[in-house]
Formats: C-alpha cells, structure tokens, sequence
C-alpha cells in the first residue's frame, strides 16, 4: 500500500541538512512543518506559504502534542550532531538524542503519522575490518553520540505497524553546501582549509570514512517519503557515495582547490574506520547516490569565491561546538 504524504513534520529542519531538504520539498508541493531550536538564525529558511516554521525544542512534549496533529509524516533530524559537539555536554546530548526520542516516537503515532522517518548515522558501526558494511552487521557504537543513535533505532522498532510506517536510514558523512552551512565535518573541513589556508592538515589518513553530498542526502529522503510503506516498514538503509580514506579525499580537495595546496599529516588517535555497503537502498528502493566528494568540494570552493560564507575559518555559526556553547544550550 502506498501511503499518500502531503504535509512533512521536520524536526531540526533548520539544520544543515535541513537547509536544503526543505526548499526541495516545498518546491515539489509538500507542506513543511520544521520544529527547530533556530540557534543558526531562522533566516536559514526562507518564508514560503506553504512553510510553517516554529522556534521549539524537541524535548517540549505539550509542544509536540500541540503541532504534531494533521501531519502525514515525520522526518526526524534534530539532534546534537557528531561526536565532538556531543562531548560538549553529555547531559544535553543524551536528554536532545536518546530521552526526547521515544515521546516524539509516541506523539506522532497517537496523533495518525503515517510515516516516521529517521535519521541516524553509519557511525553506529563502529570500526569494522570488513571490505563492505552491511544494514544487517553488528553495531559496535564507540561514543555515546553513537549509541545513542543505535538504541534509538531499537526503539523505532517497537512502534512499526501496519499505519505506522517506521524506517531508519544510516548516513554516511554529509558534506557540500548548504545555506546552514557546516565546515566541522571532514570534506568541509578539508575544502574550508585548503581554499584559505592553502593547507590541508590530515589526521592519520588511513581511516576509511564514506561521505555523501548533501543533494545526495534530500533525494534520499524523498525517495523513502514516497516509496510504498511494505517495502520500508521496519527497514533500515545505508546510505553513502563511495568509500575514501581521509588521504584520498585530502588529494580530492586539492585537485579541486589548487596544486598549491600542501598536504601535512599528523597522527591521530581517532581510529573511527568503516566501508558501508549501499546495495540495499539501491536494490529495494533504486536510490544510489551519484554525486562525488570532489562535486562537493567544487561547491564549497565557488561558495568560498563568491563571498557567501563569510569569515568561514573564525565564525561560530560554521561549527556546532562554539554556537552551543556561546548560546549556552541547555
């Protein structure tokens, strides 16, 4: 059975991935509820009629229960993202990503959500040795960020039924431009410090870390909105283009930024490694992601030139740490 989606509760939809999957959906006639704590400013989203936009935080239950009603589907993004913004504050991290999940979970099921999609992460893997990491490994999460995604996926679990469609997709690390832009995350990072430092600093470079552009991301998104709820329902996905070593995006970046670029490594005690397979995805549901790492890099480099991230090595608003931590989030 095929569920008709209209109208899209987002939560976090003022975030980085957000930021361009709203705009998309608005454009191909969906209305969009984002439920966001807005602490990049509200401006990241532009008004649209068919836009609802609410400065909230996840963790209010009566807020919730008040803007929930008359949706179609909830897309779950909001979260404190990565591992390192995570260690800022374990309290705030596990009450935002693991506490608030299951009365969200609830909430949109007692008030006819027909479809709850949720965004975890490939990081829940762990470090794994095998050439390709399948949906269907064990999770060896190593920071509480992590697990707290894989008990969240647990709990996703309990509340799939028949006019409850629950799906999980596990993103590979996004990167590309974004009007909430990110520079904290590898590729960006790279590119941010190539383009104005003309050097790029890789910790260790063997690590293998799969990336996906953010366009990449917002089509797989609609493709789990619209496909039929039997062949999603209960299912989990990864999601990833292909698999790089920190090395080989480094050289990537340079390519796209200049031959000037020098290229100094340093060791690293962070052995976060892993392949992850995205045959699922593409067999069940024909989405593969086709958008390379250096095609990201090229639209953070022409973003760069054309002034719209100003000051992008020192401005707060680029990294998830310094924001939470000058507004003080608790």
């Amino acid at each position: 059975m095929t569920q008709k989606i209209k109208s899209i509760y987002i939560t976090g939809g003022a975030g980085y991935v957000g930021a361009v999957l709203v705009p998309r959906l608005l454009a191909d006639g969906y209305s969009v509820t984002v439920l966001d704590l807005m602490i990049y400013g509200e401006e990241v989203l532009k008004d649209h009629p068919k836009l609802t936009k609410i400065k909230g935080d996840i963790r209010d239950q009566e807020l919730l229960k008040k803007t929930i009603p008359g949706h179609d589907s909830v897309i779950h993004l909001a979260c404190i993202s990565n591992d390192p913004s995570f260690e800022l504050n374990p309290n705030l991290g596990k009450s935002i990503n693991l506490d608030a999940f299951r009365p969200l979970v609830e909430i949109s099921k007692d008030n006819k959500v027909q479809r709850f999609i949720y965004a975890s992460s490939s990081s829940v893997y762990g470090v794994k040795e095998e050439p390709n990491v399948t949906e269907d490994f064990s999770l060896e999460p190593l920071t509480d960020y992590s697990k707290f995604k894989a008990d969240c996926e647990k709990i996703l679990a309990e509340y799939q039924s028949t006019d409850f469609t629950t799906v999980t997709i596990r993103p590979a690390t996004v990167c590309g431009y974004s009007p909430r832009q990110r520079l904290d995350v590898v590729v960006n990072i790279l590119t941010n410090l190539a383009f104005h430092k003309r050097e790029i600093s890789v910790f260790g470079g063997a690590q293998l870390r799969p990336n996906i552009h953010i366009e990449d991301m917002v089509e797989a998104y609609l493709v789990l909105l619209n496909a039929d709820s039997e062949k999603i329902g209960g299912e989990i996905f990864n999601a990833g283009y292909l698999n790089f070593t920190v090395s080989e995006i480094a050289n990537m970046v340079k390519e796209v930024v200049g031959e000037d670029v020098k290229l100094v490594t340093t060791p690293t005690n962070d052995n976060r490694s892993y392949h992850i397979s995205s045959d699922k995805i593409f067999n069940k549901l024909g989405f593969r992601a086709n958008r390379s790492i250096k095609l990201a890099a090229e639209d953070l480099r022409k973003a760069f030139e054309s002034g719209l991230l100003p000051n992008s090595l020192s401005d707060e608003k680029y990294f998830n740490i310094k924001r939470m931590q000058s507004v003080h989030l608790r």
